[in-house]
């Protein structure tokens, strides 16, 4: 999200067209609030801009704030407007996933139905979850893909340096999406990668699960397993323990526990030495494993936003259009709003295996792209 952050700082400073450049301290609460940084003073050259790129987490922070519908609740949005108008704000980009594209998609919305004609609202994509319909992928995935893959391979490693059997089990963000636990796959061809991934795409069958992980464990004396966070059962409920302990802003279930959960369920089925390893925040800011052509992409999609908001686009979002016949290739384009916001985009189920515990390599072939070269820090 930094690295687009500079894009859209870059793009605004070079284009000789925009005088102040604001960046809104958590998000559209920002915004509210009057909480406003000003990033033309604060990224004044190459150098903090190139450190901005590489910087973890999301500098201006986040929210969870969810603006109700313009139709029905006008307050949020004429506030928004006036203090728009006592800024000369013209320019608004909104920068990350589904509910980011679902407040951008609903101030477009309020400033069309209302005849505001001069302020103009572009979303750029961000979400390490990967599930923003239309585009290709989403900046942040690709950096949270390598960690993962890196992190998995490395305790497969570990998993097998004692002369004892052991099952280890790996829990991966993803709450209805698993793009994030598919990327365990990648270092597989090198021997280190799970025996069995689970995703929330298909449903979770608790007995199967059993089968398959003892199945493989007598096999060969252990097994590691990948599962997403937000895998469910049949009815829809989730297999995590913590699956009603709250709600976000926005209503999603707070998830977690889960590897343990499973772990404990293996342990008692099996009479092994169990793992259950929980990768949690460590898979969005782990700027030291982030990928080149993420960054890059990133910084493109924050300066076709400023491009586009420029020459009087609105209620779009950029997104990334790919070839990967004859070698890797991207283009940018913008989708509309209406399209995007609140739509998630899965994996494939032909890129699930049959017996719903793998990936095929139709997902090795669309991910490893995605994650080539190094930053300075990696």
């Amino acid at each position: 999200i930094n690295a687009t952050v500079a894009g859209v700082v870059s793009c605004a400073v070079l284009s000789g067209k925009v005088d102040h450049i604001y960046g809104a301290v958590n998000g559209i609460e920002g915004v509210l609030a009057e909480k406003f940084l000003d990033l033309g003073q604060k990224l004044d050259s190459a150098e903090k801009i190139s450190l901005l790129m590489q910087t973890p987490a999301a500098a201006l922070g986040s929210c969870r704030y969810k603006l109700g519908d313009p139709e029905e609740n006008k307050e949020d949005f004429e506030e928004i407007l006036q203090i728009f108008r006592r800024h000369e704000i013209r320019y608004f980009i909104y920068i990350g996933g589904n509910d980011s594209m679902d407040t951008v998609d609903k101030m477009s919305k309020y400033c069309k139905e209302n005849g505001v004609d001069d302020v103009f609202v572009v979303g750029a994509p961000k979400t390490i979850d990967n599930d923003l319909v239309e585009t290709d992928h989403c900046p942040g995935f690709a950096s949270a893909a390598k960690y993962i893959a890196t992190s998995v391979m490395e305790v497969a490693r570990d998993s097998r340096v004692y002369n004892i059997g052991q099952i280890t089990v790996i829990e991966c963000m993803g709450r209805h999406a698993g793009w994030l636990t598919a990327a365990t796959v990648l270092p597989a061809a090198k021997g280190d990668g799970p025996d069995l991934i689970y995703l929330p795409e298909v449903d979770f069958d608790m007995a199967d699960f059993l089968d398959d992980v003892i199945r493989v464990y007598e096999g060969q004396g252990q097994c590691l397993v990948a599962v997403s966070e937000g895998i469910h059962y049949s009815d829809g409920a989730f297999v995590s323990e913590a699956k009603t302990s709250s709600t976000d802003g926005f209503g999603h279930a707070q998830l977690g526990g889960l590897a343990h959960r499973l772990a404990g369920i293996v342990s008692a089925a099996t009479g092994a030495k169990v793992r259950g390893i929980e990768l949690s925040l460590l898979q969005r800011c782990a700027a030291h494993c982030a990928s080149a052509t993420d960054i890059e992409e990133a910084f493109q999609c924050g300066k076709v936003a400023v491009e586009s908001a420029l020459r009087g686009e609105t209620g779009k979002m950029v997104g990334m259009v790919c070839k990967r016949d004859g070698g890797y290739s991207v283009s940018y384009e913008l989708f509309d709003l209406r399209r995007v916001a609140n739509a998630e985009k899965k994996i494939p189920l032909e890129w699930i295996t049959s017996d719903n515990a793998y990936v095929t390599d139709a997902f090795i072939d669309y991910c490893t792209p995605l994650l080539e070269g190094q930053t300075a820090l990696g």
